[in-house]
């Protein structure tokens, strides 16, 4: 999924979620990615001779970019914006001034450029995020990526003696990866993912952030003495709810569980520690403490009622600051925390968080200009096109650093803050990337948006889960993927 974040607006990006919620009623699951998947198969265009020629390396151009060769750069248009890109483009034309990019930005990836895909026509560099963002696992199985490493090995744009590889954060270039040493994609954001609250409101109710299950019963209890939800969440897109179940998962249980899952191993969802944070969800949904109407509303409407204080937690993503800045009050100290866990008992101590690349890019096999949509990326990870990005847009990227002299936002201290905290205790979840349907579609919206709107219990939110997972795993029809 990315980075999740889907439009500036609510009513941009409505139609094709609804879709996807409807294609997914009762079970039915009929999902945009499977036409791409089968185009894809079907597909294999042609050259036709048309990639540009390789132009001469040098220690400014180390990837060898033909310097008058066009190069086309398509944008996901989420909660990111597109200011970024266009900045880092600029910087692309200015050193290379005989090309012209063509540049823009859509909500609508596959549709758009799903054609282009089957035509072997794609551009040279795609932000493939959102709600219609390609499945990952798809494009690297049936070889429609580029491999990144001419990238990855090449020098750092500001330091010559320091490749790009050597200056991202840990963990980017295995998220790239699928099997093997190939990297596939470069996540350019780094998105801390968890609980989200206000500390205004928090301190209002004289309360902590809760570390156990009955300190986060008892805080949504005097939420909702004071006429405040404890809970609210994305309804008609609950695949958001994993971005803090899921590291809880992993808290209470380790991240063997977390893997087992990913590995679609055989009853993996029936381990205990995820009976015990399903059955914790379902006590918010059991005792009142979900905001009333939540199943109904999309991220945007979740956020802004969140942002107005009907509702205490909000599970999301470090984009959401940047996302919903224009309804969060001045004085709202936005926060974000490492899930709560059930007790002590935990195998993982409070501060687990589940952090990793968001937004990612990705260079097609048959781009004309591979080079070149390689050479925008290496602009995008120097510190200058970094400061940049946190600037403008109030997140971290893959690049490990690019915060000294900024003053960081409220929610991106407190997301640098997690992460100090956690240490090495951050988990990285991968279905949402090699499992686009599974994750989005089944398990978020069959499985988890039915238990969470009460029609159907914690048994049976696992049950249809684990089948759904079984059935994942059988299908020869995917590429399945394994932690190494």
């Amino acid at each position: 999924m990315g980075s999740t974040s889907a439009e500036n607006n609510g009513s941009a990006g409505v139609g094709r979620r609804d879709l996807i919620k409807r294609s997914a009623a009762l079970g039915l699951i009929s999902v945009p990615t499977m036409s791409f998947l089968s185009a894809c198969a079907s597909s294999g265009g042609d050259d036709n001779g048309s990639k540009a020629k390789a132009g001469k390396k040098t220690a400014k151009n180390p990837l060898g970019v033909n310097d008058t060769a066009g190069m086309e750069f398509v944008l996901f248009d989420g909660g990111f914006g597109k200011e970024y890109a266009q900045d880092a483009v600029k910087i692309y034309e200015k050193n290379f001034p005989k090309v012209k990019v063509k540049f823009s930005a859509t909500q609508k990836i596959q549709s758009t450029l799903q054609p282009r895909f089957n035509q072997g026509t794609p551009p040279d560099l795609i932000d493939n995020s959102g709600a219609e963002q390609m499945d990952m696992g798809v494009l690297v199985g049936k070889k429609q990526l580029a491999d990144l490493t001419p990238l990855l090995d090449a020098p750092s744009y500001d330091d010559p003696n320091k490749k790009v590889r050597d200056t991202l954060r840990p963990g980017i270039v295995e998220m790239g990866q699928f099997d093997g040493d190939p990297v596939w994609i470069m996540y350019y954001a780094y998105t801390v993912y968890g609980v989200w609250y206000s500390q205004k409101a928090l301190d209002s109710l004289d309360a902590q952030y809760p570390k156990t299950w009955d300190e986060m019963l008892a805080v949504c209890e005097k939420a909702k003495k004071k006429g405040m939800a404890g809970w609210t969440y994305a309804g008609k897109y609950p695949y958001y709810i994993p971005f803090s179940l899921y590291p809880m998962i992993g808290k209470v249980g380790g991240r063997e569980v977390l893997d087992a899952i990913d590995n679609l191993e055989p009853n993996a969802w029936k381990h205990p520690a995820v009976k015990a944070c399903f059955d914790a969800y379902y006590e918010l949904y059991k005792k009142g403490y979900i905001l009333k109407g939540t199943p109904g509303l999309d991220h945007i409407q979740s956020q802004t009622a969140w942002a107005k204080g009907k509702a205490l937690f909000i599970p999301n993503g470090s984009w959401v600051e940047n996302e919903s800045a224009n309804v969060i009050p001045a004085d709202f100290n936005l926060a974000v925390s490492a899930p709560t866990g059930i007790d002590s008992s935990d195998k993982m101590p409070f501060g687990t968080i589940w952090a990793s690349g968001g937004e990612p890019f990705i260079v097609p096999a048959k781009a004309k200009n591979p080079e070149g949509g390689m050479e925008q990326l290496r602009i995008m990870l120097s510190e200058a096109s970094s400061k940049n990005f946190t600037t403008k847009v109030k997140s971290l990227t893959a690049f490990n650093g690019g915060t000294t002299g900024i003053s960081l936002t409220p929610g991106l201290k407190s997301g640098v803050a997690a992460l100090k905290l956690a240490g090495d205790n951050v988990l990285n979840p991968r279905l949402q990337d090699w499992y686009v349907q599974l994750q989005k579609e089944q398990i978020g919206v069959a499985g988890l948006g039915e238990m969470m709107a009460g029609r159907i219990t914690p048994a049976e939110a696992i049950k249809k889960i684990q089948g759904f997972a079984d059935a994942a795993a059988k299908d020869t029809s995917i590429k399945h993927y394994k932690h190494q």
